[in-house]
């Protein structure tokens, strides 16, 4: 399978049929509406706001189609969720371009704009979506006749581990999973599938045989008392680029978590790491970068004011830099301004307090201020921070975490922020047990994870700022 090629095939559709829609429908207009406006026949020509809307707006529209995940995970499209999300899009995209280019059209009444409006979209939805139809229908008669496969492991060893097998090897139809062996959960030592399919390994060795196999999919199948187990082994998944499906349990099909995705499939639940809808998690990513930039550009002349007080008032650098790990388990240098003393932690790491000595007089000014922490603009910048997320921490500290709360590595399915829910509605933590208390606010703003919620996060945090209630 060649992603990238089947990826450049939907955009060089899009394109051209976006330049083809926005072509006939400039002639639609010449011949159609604006005879009806100046009463004769207008003469057809190609001037140069048509070359620049065939160039343009073909780009406009790959852009709006990428921003809401239409080459995403092209091999795994559904028809009837492309249907539903072609109409929104394409009449989000027409309403776009209609109040911006053609608002201030010459009509001879007010139904010409219903017929503009409806003609761009029918066009625009007709040379977009049918192209990409006949490209999707192909791929899934690829893969239902076995020509298109993705790499797949069953994680589990019980019988039910073995039913699963036997359902996809059944089936009347290829659902595209090539199983290429199962990884074994260590609480057995009869194991169903063994002798059927190769024995990988143990789930411990689940990342790594991952990564030597080139898994592109991995079936959970494991029993539900065994919840713990399923719950590291998700937790390994996290931040790998693949697909991750369980048996669903009885309590899974009664509260409805069970979504039927194929007539002929084996009904199992896809766990997803995408928090948000993609069109938000690019607009987070566009918000994110635009306003650390603007801050870091408005706010310089305060910067050097800072800088200039940390210098004078004590000894050692302006800036404090520290290894923290961010999304997926990926360290990076976060920076701040430095508000404790040089060598404040040279016993060894240790969280701040309220009445800490280690802070400096303008230190604890910028901590209630929570400007010291103005510099992680640049870390947003740079792709390791968000503007809004849990606030990333020391391995030395996530290691004590995970020990109590598990649960604690799902807060890496996303960025670390500047601010976050914990910190807006708990404040700083001063040890481990009140980062734990913390924790339940970082994940319930993982569950409702959505701009709305981020803009919501960065005023109660501007308050925050302006009261001086940051310690």
């Amino acid at each position: 399978m060649n992603r990238k090629l089947q990826t450049f095939k939907y955009i060089v559709y899009d394109l051209l049929g976006s330049a083809i829609a926005w072509f006939i429908f400039h002639v639609y207009r010449k011949k159609i509406i604006e005879p009806q406006v100046f009463g004769e026949y207008i003469q057809f020509e190609v001037g140069q706001r048509v070359v620049l809307g065939l160039i343009l707006l073909p780009i406009f529209w790959v852009f709006l189609f990428y921003i809401n995940g239409f080459y995403k995970d092209i091999y795994r499209r559904s028809r009837l969720k492309q249907l539903g999300a072609s109409i929104l899009v394409n009449f989000l995209g027409v309403l776009i371009i209609f109040f911006l280019l053609l608002l201030d059209d010459y009509v001879a009444n007010y139904r010409n704009y219903y017929q503009l409006f409806l003609v761009l979209f029918l066009l625009q939805f007709t040379f977009t979506y049918f192209p990409r139809l006949l490209l999707t229908s192909s791929t899934i008669r690829k893969i239902r006749a076995g020509f298109i496969g993705f790499s797949t492991i069953i994680v589990g060893d019980d019988e039910q581990a073995l039913e699963l097998f036997n359902d996809i090897k059944n089936q009347p139809k290829s659902s595209g999973n090539k199983i290429i062996g199962f990884v074994s959960t260590g609480l057995r030592t009869k194991l169903s599938l063994e002798g059927i399919i190769p024995h990988l390994g143990d789930y411990k060795k689940l990342r790594s045989i991952i990564a030597e196999h080139n898994v592109e999919e991995v079936l959970i199948a494991i029993e539900a008392r065994d919840n713990k187990l399923v719950t590291k082994v998700v937790n390994d998944l996290i931040g790998l680029d693949l697909v991750v499906k369980a048996i669903p349990n009885l309590y899974d099909y009664l509260t409805g978590r069970v979504k039927m995705t194929a007539i002929f499939g084996t009904p199992l639940m896809q766990i997803s790491f995408d928090i948000m809808p993609t069109w938000q998690q690019k607009v987070k990513l566009l918000i994110d970068f635009s306003l650390s930039f603007f801050a870091l550009i408005i706010l310089s002349p305060l910067f050097i004011i800072i800088a200039i007080i940390i210098k004078i008032s004590s000894k050692g650098p302006i800036f404090y830099s520290q290894e923290r790990i961010g999304r997926y388990g990926k360290p990076f240098m976060i920076y701040k301004f430095r508000s404790m003393y040089a060598n404040a932690e040279v016993n060894g790491p240790a969280l701040s307090s309220k009445d800490d000595s280690r802070i400096t007089p303008i230190g604890r000014f910028l901590r209630k201020t929570r400007l010291d922490e103005v510099p992680n603009f640049y870390n947003v910048i740079k792709g390791d921070m968000s503007l809004v997320g849990p606030r990333p921490e020391r391995m030395f500290y996530i290691d004590q975490i995970v020990k109590k709360a598990p649960h604690y590595l799902h807060l890496q399915k996303v960025k670390p922020g500047i601010t976050s829910w914990g910190q807006v509605k708990y404040g700083y933590a001063e040890n481990v047990e009140q980062m734990i208390q913390r924790l339940k606010f970082d994940l319930l703003y993982i569950e409702n994870m959505t701009l709305f919620v981020d803009l919501k996060i960065m005023i109660y945090t501007l308050i925050t700022v302006f009261r001086g209630r940051g310690v």
